[in-house]
């Protein structure tokens, strides 16, 4: 029995937008974190993808909820449910319905003891025994493959769907760390809130985010190569409800999303300003170290490295470092055990 309940220590990527789950160093669930409930009973309908496919679609009985805004819980019990949910979509033979179930959940550095505190109730009403927690910029570190416990200093700048998370990381602690609650999220809303000023067509968000996948660009002037085509959106004219198409250019998205990432670049600005000198110099040398689904974002990488002069290198499989890296804290709980709460 001792050996099974091995097999059910589980690590929870809780995000805002994904939620992915890693057991036996393997992501066995990647889904968006999204719930489908009936409206009279709160009954769970669909989760993930499928809930996904519901949202702005739905009939009077039945409503979709984000349980997470700005990278924490905003719905207790929506939350409960989807943590949960996805547990239960964990393969079968890595599934075992049972108290002993131990969870690490990575968590915004910024959170606060009532944030943490619905993060562990959540967890433990959806069958966790151990609940350990460990801030996302840590477990994006140990993800990368960073050594986090060498006297020299790393950089991760982290963007999720609700949070950036910004961290200098030496000698297994975090020396500087920042978390503000903008990221994917306000640039998906910079987009409906642009194509509805600019255009008059009304977009969802679930669209919003097709068109930051598919055009969406930090720099106005992309290279040659990496330009992509243009968008064609058929939507609704917000004045007239007659249908409409906008072709939609990366440039054109680019200049709606450069607000919002100018607040990015001040958070990596302030942190920069409080990173010890000899730490500094090692960013300098190493880099720093992009991750998250908006390290994807269209030139990001090449617009911070020529704003603060120091190279961006975006992560291999930058949106799922922190699920690996709590997999690792996982897997090494006594070892790490001074990076969990």
């Amino acid at each position: 029995m001792g050996l099974f309940s091995f097999n059910q220590d589980i690590a929870i990527d809780l995000g805002t937008a994904n939620t992915v789950i890693t057991c036996n160093d393997r992501i066995v669930v990647d889904q968006p974190s999204v719930v489908a409930l009936n409206s009279r009973t709160d009954e769970l309908i669909a989760i993930g993808s499928e809930a996904r496919q519901m949202m702005e679609k739905t009939p009077k009985n039945i409503y979709t909820v984000r349980p997470l805004r700005d990278g924490v819980i905003a719905d207790f019990k929506a939350a409960e449910l989807m943590i949960r949910g996805m547990i239960k979509l964990i393969p079968r033979q890595n599934r075992f319905f049972s108290p002993s179930l131990r969870i690490v959940v990575g968590i915004p550095s910024g959170s606060t003891e009532v944030e943490i505190r619905a993060v562990r109730d959540s967890s433990e009403h959806a069958g966790g025994r151990e609940i350990y927690m460990i801030y996302e910029p840590m477990a994006a570190a140990l993800g990368i493959g960073l050594d986090v416990e060498a006297p020299r200093g790393n950089m991760i700048v982290d963007i999720g769907g609700g949070t950036t998370e910004i961290a200098v990381i030496s000698l297994g602690g975090l020396v500087t760390d920042k978390s503000i609650r903008t990221a994917g999220d306000e640039l998906t809303k910079d987009i409906v809130e642009y194509m509805s000023r600019q255009h008059n067509v009304r977009i969802g968000e679930k669209t919003a985010e097709d068109i930051k996948k598919e055009v969406g660009s930090a720099l106005i002037e992309l290279p040659e190569d990496e330009r992509p085509e243009d968008y064609i959106l058929h939507s609704a004219n917000r004045i007239t409800a007659l249908p409409t198409e906008v072709r939609v250019s990366y440039q054109e998205i680019a200049h709606c999303l450069d607000h919002t990432i100018q607040k990015m670049e001040d958070a990596i600005h302030a942190a920069l300003e409080t990173t010890p000198a000899e730490l500094y110099h090692d960013l300098v040398q190493d880099g720093i170290h992009l991750s998250g689904g908006g390290a994807l974002l269209r030139g990001l990488a090449q617009r911070f490295t020529e704003k603060f002069q120091i190279q961006f290198h975006v992560a291999d499989d930058p949106l799922r470092a922190v699920a690996r890296g709590t997999g690792v804290a996982l897997k090494n709980v006594d070892k790490f055990k001074f990076l969990l709460r």
